[in-house]
């Protein structure tokens, strides 16, 4: 019986051995790399209010989009409430959205009121000199709601291990 307890011993630790490995924090699908850009423009009539940017998207991608607003970065879509200050309640509404495929991200407004009509300061606050983070994910790690909540920027840089301090800027359209 004595001999058989070091064997015993032996093997429930190569047990724990074997079974622990360090690729548990591996955030990705294997083939896509999480990337991050900065796209600014003007929402001008001509361009219906979308600016375009061309950028080589993997099909595994998921992409992420955040307006800058002062120093935050804030999740699109988003929906602003706009008061009108000679007819206040008027219920103006500004969204801002998203889409994209393999090869270009569109981002756009749209109002249930003309954009042409915005005061020079609602224009310069939502349509003039627009910066947008892009950031490209894996999708299979973005699937799970329980992984990161993609809705703040601060916790995607930091589950992605992204470096965020020296992003390329494309002007868009």
């Amino acid at each position: 019986m004595k001999k058989f307890l070091p064997f015993l011993f032996l093997a429930f630790v190569s047990l724990f051995i074997f079974s622990c490995d360090n690729d548990d924090n591996v955030v990705g699908d294997g083939d896509t790399y999480s990337k991050v850009r900065d796209a600014t423009g003007t929402f001008t009539s001509a361009d219906s209010y979308t600016l375009s940017m061309d950028l080589n998207i993997s099909n595994t991608d998921v992409v992420l989009v955040y307006r800058r607003v002062n120093n935050l970065w804030q999740s699109i879509p988003k929906t602003y409430y706009l008061d009108n200050v000679t007819a206040p309640n008027t219920g103006r509404e500004l969204d801002y959205s998203f889409d994209f495929n393999t090869q270009e991200v569109n981002i756009r407004t749209s109002a249930n009121f003309n954009q042409a009509s915005m005061s020079s300061a609602e224009a310069n606050q939502y349509l003039n000199n627009q910066t947008f983070r892009i950031v490209l994910v894996p999708a299979s790690a973005a699937k799970g709601t329980n992984t990161v909540d993609t809705s703040d920027y601060n916790a995607v840089i930091k589950y992605y291990g992204l470096n965020d301090s020296n992003v390329s800027v494309t002007k868009a359209n």
